[in-house]
């Protein structure tokens, strides 16, 4: 830092030491759902928060938009356990949001199962339900097995690896022609879960998430609404992107764009771990290296959809239309949003490279490709009257769609991301140790570094213990069950 620029932040410290008597301060950097909540915490315990977004709208990788004249979420759109353990629970209740159930608790396709689904050779030809079953059956068996090859081997290794040797292991498991075909279209369906490819996804640990009971809801009326309850009366900066974050005498400076310097006690850093990795903050001091280190262990995953409005529904009334390939990244499958919401809308889910490479090309050229699986399974198929394609990948307020396990990632990695640096403090899906990579988990990150620097703070200033997490205005007494149906 230059002469000048210490004697401004000294005039700056300076200033804030002098007024003892004001409430402690805390800036969030963030607008997803972690640093919603966050802020929403903090303001409920009477702390002068400001929370800093880069967009031009709150939510970060949660996004419903609005274009088709119903809610399509573009980012998340799931409640990953839909039952009151679940943190988000008691809010999704009291807002009355429903939702749609698209899987019990043990779906071997995660967050569907072989309730409601329509599998299609690259012929065209429906897979009978019973095959499709079968090679479900065999797929789990395999993935038991590769419990064991884990168990053999100290090192970790890629998921692909161990299915190799368990295979080799196994012959009777090997499967040919259709069901080959139908079980590389169950590992698309668990890359899709990881938004990464199987041979990157860690032996060790793909299965280690703690998965909530009650199966997984698809949020009907999107995700927007919870965001904008816990945003109500916040101080919210729209459009303010952080390049840096300066740690000096207990406080923190935050330098935006604009060049404009922002003061606090304390800062809470929620942006995803993409933009963490590509370095695009400033710290000074630089961060050490057990924080950076986990920063650099942590992968990021890539999941992308296409939603397609149609003029009129000519698909079958099923959640998931589905198409078998001799190779998962050849395999698809489209959400049938009519069936959970009403609407004539389907979903094209990619994940992982495939995810990442069809952001190289234009809107129309990636629906001119999903429209070629679409038709096809079914030759007939129209053209959309809309359409709308994410880009999480290389939106440069995300670089990625949530984080996944590398092969070889240390055990202690989660617990040194979350951990504070002085008064910085770290949330989000990342930051999550039981539930990466869900939208419940990245809102209690949120909360507990909310708390965490709460407790910090009130060391400091002696404030009240008091410490509310949930929305005063909007709780009640009454438990409301979850709203939640299947057609």
């Amino acid at each position: 830092m230059d002469q000048k620029g210490l004697a401004i932040g000294g005039l700056l410290f300076s200033h804030f030491e002098r007024i003892q008597t004001s409430p402690p301060s805390v800036i969030v950097i963030g607008g997803g759902i972690s640093g919603v909540a966050a802020a929403r915490a903090l303001h409920n315990a009477s702390i002068k928060v400001t929370l800093l977004e880069s967009r031009d709208r709150l939510g970060g990788r949660v996004h419903t938009d609005y274009s088709f004249g119903c809610p399509i979420d573009m980012g998340a759109s799931w409640l990953h356990g839909a039952c009151n353990e679940n943190s988000l629970a008691p809010l999704i209740r009291c807002l009355g949001l429903k939702l749609y159930r698209t899987s019990g608790d043990n779906s071997v396709l995660y967050d569907h199962d072989l309730e409601s689904y329509a599998l299609f050779d690259k012929d065209g030809h429906q897979v009978p339900q019973q095959l499709v079953i079968e090679v479900g059956e065999i797929f789990e068996r395999i993935l038991k097995e590769t419990v064991k090859i884990r168990d053999e081997h100290a090192n970790d290794m890629s998921l692909l690896e161990a299915i190799s040797i368990v295979l080799d292991r196994h012959p009777n498991l090997r499967q040919e022609g259709l069901q080959y075909e139908v079980l590389q279209w169950y590992i698309c369906r668990m890359e899709a879960w990881f938004a990464a490819d199987v041979d990157t996804i860690s032996l060790k640990n793909w299965d280690q998430e703690h998965v909530l009971s009650g199966g997984h809801g698809l949020m009907v009326q999107g995700y927007d609404p919870v965001i904008k309850a816990l945003a109500k009366d916040l101080d919210i900066r729209l459009n303010h992107r952080v390049i840096k974050i300066l740690q000096r005498h207990n406080k923190v400076i935050v330098t935006v764009e604009d060049g404009t310097n922002i003061v606090a006690d304390a800062a809470i850093v929620t942006v995803p771990l993409g933009v963490l990795k590509a370095n695009l903050i400033k710290f000074e001091p630089e961060l050490p290296e057990w924080k950076a280190s986990a920063i650099s262990d942590m992968g990021v995953g890539y999941e992308n959809k296409i939603a397609l409005r149609f003029s009129t529904v000519y698909w079958p009334n099923v959640e998931v239309l589905g198409i078998a390939a001799p190779k998962s990244d050849a395999c698809g499958y489209f959400l049938n949003l009519h069936k959970a919401t009403g609407h004539p809308v389907l979903v094209y889910m990619a994940a992982g490279r495939f995810a990442y490479d069809i952001e190289k090309l234009s809107d129309e050229e990636t629906v001119n490709l999903v429209m070629l699986q679409l038709k096809k399974m079914l030759p007939d198929a129209t053209d959309p009257i809309q359409y709308l394609v994410s880009r999480w990948g290389t939106d440069p307020n995300s670089l990625g769609s949530y984080s996944c396990d590398l092969v070889g990632k240390p055990a202690d990695t989660y617990e040194r991301f979350c951990a504070p640096v002085d008064n910085l403090y770290f949330a989000g899906e990342a930051a999550s140790i039981d539930h990466s990579g869900s939208v419940h988990g990245a809102y209690s990150s949120g909360i507990a570094a909310a708390e965490d620097c709460r407790r910090h703070l009130s060391v400091q200033h002696g404030i009240s213990d008091l410490f509310q997490i949930a929305l005063r205005e909007e709780m009640t007494e009454v438990m409301v069950p979850l709203q939640i149906s299947r057609m």
